[in-house]
């Protein structure tokens, strides 16, 4: 199946014939389902904090996160080019006349290009667009009034102009301020400010970004991150890294045969968000949160998204150092039967960690081994949000093949929905995975974990595309906060909905949560 050339591109790609052969597996058995056992809801899985409550985790977080190093990691690598889908529909159809205005002028739903040049002034790049017009002698504002959409567009996702519609979502202008507009990738510096500084004042930021897209990223930060050092006195320390091409996964054919482009070559794709995991690992981090490039609001709605990224560090620090303790007395062997009973107790109600009910009939050694496996992990806390028709992920308790139960976030593409018992699970869920974790990635010595110990490599997502006019199949890695994290220790935490304002398409921008206040 594998020619000799054919071999010389995955050693290339970091690759090995096997792993290889493996993926193409993957293809041929598919991925089994998530098996649910229940949704993970308040007071079955789901933590909910009354204020004061939050107020002594914020207190937690604020009197010790000076003794930890801190790293804010954002996924940035996605393309917006899927943002402006309805506006590249609407320019292909729209050819100015009677009959498609009369098309526009009926559809002035949300996600309408009505709604968008109606209100294009609301935009942060309004100003940007209008000036880049006007120097071709343009008039922005009566091209719209006049219904000539095409050239404003052309301007708007093109090379021509912006070429928004090439730029990745963290390069693109969210916000308006007195000041200035403020890119996506500039807000997420603004809040690592505030939540992701050490005892030197240092704020580090990790951004996953794609090859073409890294100098610009560069030159972004660069050109900003000196404002805000001096606005909110601190510095900041900015890396980036890309997808390893070693975790990249052959395309096959819809006969599960590797794929070939028309120079014969094998046709490798990217592994998704999973690949991440790689990146992370490399990073030898201490306190990791992570958040999704797209997911931030402006200032003036920000004090509840740093409240709560306190609530959930500083809830990780406090079961990190209680986790710590309880190892190290493991380690040391001389456990007393009220000590093993109260650590049990621990692991169970705290970190949701399931106790098999032969652990009573195991001598003490071999509790003291399952408590020390089961504890000597990774942790994550993850902020859920109440579930208001958001398509993706959410909490849930999974049991898997040796019938343990555990926390996960499950995405709907790993859920069975044709089997009754399944799908009345999932309309119980109550909770959506908003990408709000922070992450305790070192052991009770401070070593970093080997993250690639912790995934399950029988998730992953399978599904179709095109290239060159061929219909092929694909493959994803296990997805970040899925399967890559499949067994860490989770903590599900309710975070309010506000904290959660993706950017979807660029209509979103207009929605009251990105706006400046009136």
């Amino acid at each position: 199946m594998l020619t000799e050339k054919d071999q010389q591109q995955i050693i290339s790609k970091g690759l090995t014939s096997e792993k290889v052969e493996e993926q193409i597996n993957n293809f041929k058995k598919g991925f089994p389902f998530i098996n649910l056992a229940d949704p993970a809801t308040p007071g079955n899985g789901l933590n909910q904090y009354n204020d004061e409550e939050v107020k002594e985790l914020v207190a937690y977080f604020d009197d010790n996160y000076k003794d930890y190093e801190i790293l804010k990691f954002v996924p940035a690598s996605g393309a917006a080019s899927r943002m402006f889908k309805h506006l590249f529909e609407f320019s292909q159809a729209y050819d100015n006349s009677e009959e498609s205005k009369e098309k526009y002028l009926k559809d002035q739903s949300f996600n309408s290009a009505h709604y968008f040049f109606n209100n294009i002034q609301k935009f942060a790049f309004y100003t940007k667009l209008k000036d880049l017009m006007e120097k071709d002698g343009h008039d922005l504002d009566k091209m719209i009034i006049d219904m000539n959409f095409k050239p404003v567009l052309d301007y708007f996702i093109t090379e021509l102009g912006m070429n928004y519609a090439s730029l990745p979502k963290g390069l693109l202008l969210f916000h308006d301020y007195p000041d200035e507009p403020r890119t996506s990738v500039e807000e997420h510096l603004v809040e690592g400010a505030h939540y992701s500084t050490d005892a030197e004042s240092t704020s580090r930021v990790h951004l996953t970004v794609s090859e073409e897209h890294q100098s610009k990223f560069e030159e972004k930060v660069d050109e900003k991150k000196m404002k805000y050092e001096e606005k909110f006195g601190i510095k900041y320390k900015v890396n980036f890294s890309q997808q390893k091409p070693s975790t990249d996964i052959i395309a096959v054919t819809l006969d599960n045969e590797p794929f070939r482009k028309d120079d014969g070559s094998l046709l490798f794709r990217p592994g998704g968000h999973g690949a991440l995991i790689e990146n992370l690992n490399d990073l030898k981090g201490e306190i990791v949160f992570i958040k999704n490039i797209d997911n931030i609001v402006p200032d003036r709605l920000r004090d509840t998204t740093y409240l709560y990224k306190k609530v959930i560090g500083g809830l990780l620090l406090k079961l990190q150092n209680n986790i710590f303790t309880h190892l190290d007395l493991l380690e040391d062997g001389n456990v007393s039967s009220d000590e093993l009973k109260e650590i049990v107790d621990f692991a169970s109600t705290q970190l949701n960690i399931n106790i098999p009910n032969a652990y009573k009939g195991w001598d003490e050694m071999e509790k003291i081994d399952f408590l020390f496996n089961k504890l000597n992990r990774p942790i994550r806390i993850c902020g859920m949000v109440k579930n208001e028709g958001e398509p993706g992920g959410g909490p849930f308790w999974v049991t898997n093949d040796n019938d343990e139960k555990s926390l996960q976030i499950v995405e709907s593409s790993q859920m069975n929905m044709s089997d009754k018992t399944q799908k009345d699970i999932v309309s119980k869920a109550t909770h959506f995975n908003p990408v709000d974790l922070v992450c305790g990635v070192r052991d009770f010595k401070g070593e970093n974990f080997d993250l690639a110990y912790f995934v399950d490599p029988s998730t992953g997502f399978i599904s179709e595309k095109s290239q060159g006019g061929s219909t092929l199949k694909a493959q994803e890695l296990p997805g970040l906060w899925n399967g890559a994290m499949a067994d860490w220790i989770t903590i599900f935490v309710e975070a309010p909905i506000i904290t959660f304002n993706p950017v979807k398409t660029i209509n979103d921008l207009l929605r009251q949560q990105h706006q400046p206040e009136d």
